[in-house]
């Protein structure tokens, strides 16, 4: 064990400063890198010192520099056990977001993404371990979705007022995942535009420029949402047969689709036989209080597509489509259907975090609700850094970030380009635009970090 403890810490002392801070520092990033996981028992002092060839000194003191930072308790009589700090495990925000993860970046905001609840997710784990006998008897090959989780997501578009039945559910490996399969589907004819937002998804464009498909942008801003007439004129005019929209929280204006305008478009989808691809993925994310999120965009012509990455965490990876019966059937016979399907695994965690708690977590309500505390914290927080600036926005009712205009003359590239040379990593505007070009002087800044980031990233931005 001590020899492995020690292996397990790299070259360490090839580290400048005092050998306690360096040993303290390498216990750290080998928890973070996986090399001595959680949960494990250290041996005693003298025996680590022995094993490191350090005095019984340095070694207490590095111990004791890892417990005031919690990466360590000790109780009498039964030794340390190494641990995730609070600090990490009880905020919605990615550790490496504030290590950096854009190129040479410190601070990288260029995801709009959550870290793991992380007690009800390892419980979740361990509740999904538990009942995975029965899967390990099959064949894990790609199905449309473990029945209970196609069961609890059915139940839950019923219980939100649109009623729906587990085989009108197909599981995906993500929403992009699910978007790839539609698009595949139902996107036969290369020459028909396709309507999207402006500015939208940057992935859904991706996915969307791979078909080399003609987009038909309609404009979206966070204080005055759609432009029904321009969409309808747009529709009328090109006979687009596919559209994707965000009407729950947009990303990246956070504008939130009215009611009547949800009506105006299924009508509207219905009238020239457009089929709505919508894109749910934002939609638990109400910050509102309480929560009072409009009816579901629906209709006859209307696809639901949603996923477990944003509320819950990115690693989970599991979305899904809400559509007839029939287009199900139809998805599963296309052979992506199979890499595009999670684990049978990973669709008992996320069944285990989307039930109601009867399996003796604390349920979905209890994490969103959590999540939406901490979330408007950090969004108002932002919102307070950027007064002054003068650069305009309007403070979203839900979703993950801010989208900024910046005004004349700055373009977001170049208050990018500063930026990252400063270490902060950002979206510039023509990220999220159809021709690559436009929305020059906008920016997304996400507020999924910890306060204390955000503030360094303000102050990054605007110095």
């Amino acid at each position: 064990m001590q020899r492995g403890f020690a292996a397990a810490l790299g070259n360490w002392r090839t580290k400048e400063g005092p050998l306690a801070r360096s040993l303290a520092a390498a216990v750290r990033e080998a928890v973070v890198d996986g090399r001595i996981p959680a949960g494990t028992r250290l041996p005693s002092e003298r025996e680590l010192a022995r094993a490191l060839e350090l005095s019984r000194g340095t070694v207490v003191t590095a111990l004791t520099r890892l417990r005031d930072d919690g990466w360590l308790h000790t109780r009498h009589g039964s030794g340390s056990v190494v641990r995730l700090p609070a600090r990490l495990t009880e905020r919605t925000t990615p550790w490496s977001l504030d290590r950096g993860g854009a190129g040479d970046a410190d601070l990288d905001l260029t995801l709009a993404v959550t870290a793991a609840p992380h007690e009800a997710y390892l419980a979740a784990l361990g509740r999904a371990v538990e009942r995975s006998a029965a899967l390990l008897v099959d064949s894990g090959v790609a199905t449309p979705g473990l029945p209970r989780l196609r069961e609890l997501l059915a139940e839950r578009y019923t219980r939100s007022g649109l009623a729906t039945r587990p085989e009108q559910i197909l599981v995906t490996s993500g929403a992009q995942a699910a978007l790839t399969l539609l698009v595949d589907r139902l996107h036969t004819d290369r020459r028909s535009p396709v309507v999207v937002e402006s500015p939208t998804y940057p992935g859904a464009l991706a996915i969307l420029r791979r078909r080399r498909a003609r987009l038909l942008p309609v404009p979206v801003t966070a204080a005055y949402g759609w432009d029904t007439e321009r969409l309808a004129a747009t529709v009328r005019a090109n006979g687009p047969q596919l559209a994707y929209l965000i009407p729950d929280f947009h990303n990246p204006t956070g504008a939130h689709m009215t009611a009547p305008t949800r009506a105006a478009v299924a009508a509207l989808a219905e009238r020239h036989a457009l089929t709505v691809v919508v894109d749910e993925t934002m939609r638990d994310l109400d910050l509102r209080t309480p929560p009072d999120t409009e009816p579901h965009l629906s209709g006859a012509r209307v696809i639901q597509i949603g996923s477990a990455s944003k509320v819950l965490w990115s690693g989970l990876r599991v979305g899904w489509i809400r559509a007839s019966a029939d287009l199900v059937r139809e998805v599963l016979r296309n052979p992506l259907q199979a890499q595009l399907s999670p684990p049978p695994l990973e669709q008992l965690i996320a069944a285990e975090l989307l039930g109601d708690g009867d399996g003796g977590g604390d349920g979905l309500d209890a994490v969103l609700a959590d999540r939406r505390a901490r979330l408007r914290r950090q969004r108002d927080h932002l919102a307070g850094l950027l007064a002054g600036t003068g650069w305009t926005y309007t403070v979203p009712d839900g979703g993950l970030s801010l989208w900024l205009h910046l005004g004349e003359p700055t373009t977001a590239m170049e208050l990018a380009a500063r930026a990252a040379g400063r270490g902060l990593a950002v979206s510039p505007g023509p990220l999220f635009a159809a021709d690559r070009a436009s929305l020059a002087h906008h920016l997304r800044l996400p507020f999924t970090a910890t306060p204390d980031v955000l503030t360094r990233a303000v102050a990054l931005l605007t110095g």
